[in-house]
């Protein structure tokens, strides 16, 4: 059940990186400066279609690599996901949940990454000091994700040890 609410933030994350990139396309200029010197000369740049395409490919792959565990868990593909993750089961659906609002944040993490981008070219819409909460704030989700799987896996391990007593 809970899953479901992950489904929905991984979408709502979706859209947001969906509409905030191709805004963030559309103003750009044909060079996409990524990086700036303290004097202010450019350091790194690419081409603007380069730019679009590569994070396109990057949100892609990284939905596509991501999804597919928890579409196998969902879809009972093999007799090991079956048995472990059976239908009903609540840590399968903590698993899921996890999965999904975990994909949401890298989601959320590539939208503010492309932001920061948008902040550097064009400097009188959005200070890049800006972001500095942002730059805390998405290490902090990674490391809380992260111990909200440890803590998942932990829990079913001890309910897989019960079950076998």
């Amino acid at each position: 059940m809970y899953y479901r609410f992950g489904k929905v933030f991984h979408f709502l994350s979706v859209l947001l990186f969906i509409f905030s990139f191709l805004y963030i396309y559309s103003a750009l200029n044909e060079l996409v400066v990524l990086e700036i010197s303290e004097e202010g000369e450019v350091v790194k740049s690419m081409g603007r279609n380069t730019f679009f395409y590569s994070g396109l490919l990057i949100f892609i792959i990284l939905n596509v690599t991501l999804l597919t565990p928890a579409k196998l868990i969902e879809h009972q593909s093999t007799k090991n996901l079956k048995r472990l993750f059976p239908i009903g089961d609540v840590f399968r659906d903590y698993m899921l949940t996890w999965i999904y609002s975990f994909i949401g944040i890298i989601n959320f993490s590539l939208s503010i990454m492309a932001l920061f981008v948008h902040s550097i070219n064009n400097q009188n819409e959005i200070s890049t000091g800006s972001f500095a909460f942002f730059f805390y704030l998405i290490p902090i989700f990674f490391v809380v994700w992260v111990i909200g799987l440890f803590w998942i896996l932990l829990k079913k391990f001890t309910a897989i040890q019960k079950n076998n007593k």
